[in-house]
């Protein structure tokens, strides 16, 4: 833990001041919405977070020489993409609460807190749009569409426990990645690096995204509620069969294949979860055992590690700055949080 935090800090403290700004321009923007929207907005912004996505977008831009209002202004807008995504997220799983407190959907309800979402969808887009930038505006448009139809394909798995690691990773990178993906490729739009170092930086977004995804879905089975900000095993409960549970199932096949030999009595506890979207009939350590003793965590890290490596393979050909550094430590962090 204590070297998680000294990695934050060296990662933050180079940005913090621009982050500041962006909390600015989005509680700006929160002071534009009529009252019950801006209740919601603020609601979302008190609640705190990491904001690793705008500070990634600041990092990347930073190493692509770029220092400026317009990072500011698409650090608010990816973060107010990412705060939608996770209001219609609590209405589609029915959640009760987000980081320690009550999801907006179980404070005000359903139909608000969909119309919220929206709102700092369009919000996002309006502030965005004043770039003047269809490359900017490209980017937006692709990882949102992304990101619903990833929520969509999610809707179609639940309660299934037959799909493959290359179809959860998929889904990761819809729900997940796409969206560090295109925080560090508009870093290098607005340094106007070349589209090889474009894609580079997006390649290592995409990899750091994976990556927290992969320490997201393990930490549901080992970490608390109070680290979580939301009950252990909710997305088993909530229908979803993440990747560290995949492999659990099918712990003699590397490719996670449902056509494979699978773990029977995991396969049946599962199911009987995935049934009763719940814990009834099985106890939540019997789960919590099953991705511990088949060996499951140890593999979701060592995958984790795998994609971290390799986000920072992309930096390679970046020039050795403390921006570039940050960057290098950024997958590390990822790795060592423990919400």
């Amino acid at each position: 833990m204590a070297f998680a935090v000294q990695i934050a800090k060296g990662i933050f403290d180079l940005v913090r001041d621009d982050l500041a700004l962006v909390e600015q321009e989005i509680a700006a923007q929160n002071g534009d919405a009529i009252e019950p929207v801006a209740e919601i907005s603020s609601y979302l912004r008190e609640a705190g977070g990491k904001r690793l996505r705008p500070a990634l977008l600041l990092l990347a831009a930073g190493a692509s020489g770029y220092r400026g209002p317009s990072a500011i202004r698409l650090g608010a807008v990816v973060e107010l993409i990412h705060s939608a995504t996770l209001v219609h997220d609590d209405v589609i799983d029915g959640a009760n609460t987000r980081r320690g407190r009550p999801s907006t959907n179980a404070r005000w309800g359903n139909h608000m807190s969909v119309l919220a979402g929206d709102w700092l969808y369009m919000q996002s887009f309006e502030m965005a749009l004043r770039e003047r930038n269809f490359e900017v505006l490209d980017i937006l448009i692709d990882l949102t569409q992304n990101m619903v139809a990833g929520e969509m394909l999610q809707m179609t798995l639940l309660g299934r426990m037959d799909f493959t690691e290359a179809e959860a990773t998929g889904l990761a990178y819809r729900k997940t990645a796409c969206l560090f993906s295109g925080c560090s490729r508009l870093g290098a739009v607005l340094g106007r690096q070349s589209k090889k170092i474009e894609d580079a930086l997006a390649e290592y977004g995409r990899n750091a995204g994976l990556a927290f995804q992969l320490v997201d879905d393990s930490l549901d089975f080992t970490a608390s509620r109070e680290q979580l900000g939301k009950p252990v095993l909710s997305d088993l409960k909530e229908g979803k069969v993440t990747l560290p549970l995949i492999f659990a199932l099918h712990p003699s096949d590397g490719a996670g294949n449902g056509h494979r030999p699978i773990h029977a009595e995991g396969a049946r506890l599962v199911a009987k979860v995935l049934e009763e979207r719940g814990f009834e009939s099985v106890r939540p350590e019997q789960i919590t055992d099953l991705v511990r003793e088949t060996g499951a965590l140890t593999r979701a890290a060592n995958l984790a590690r795998d994609y971290v490596v390799r986000a920072k393979a992309c930096l390679e050909e970046l020039p050795d700055t403390e921006y570039r550094r940050a960057l290098l430590a950024v997958p590390d962090f990822i790795l060592e949080r423990e919400n």
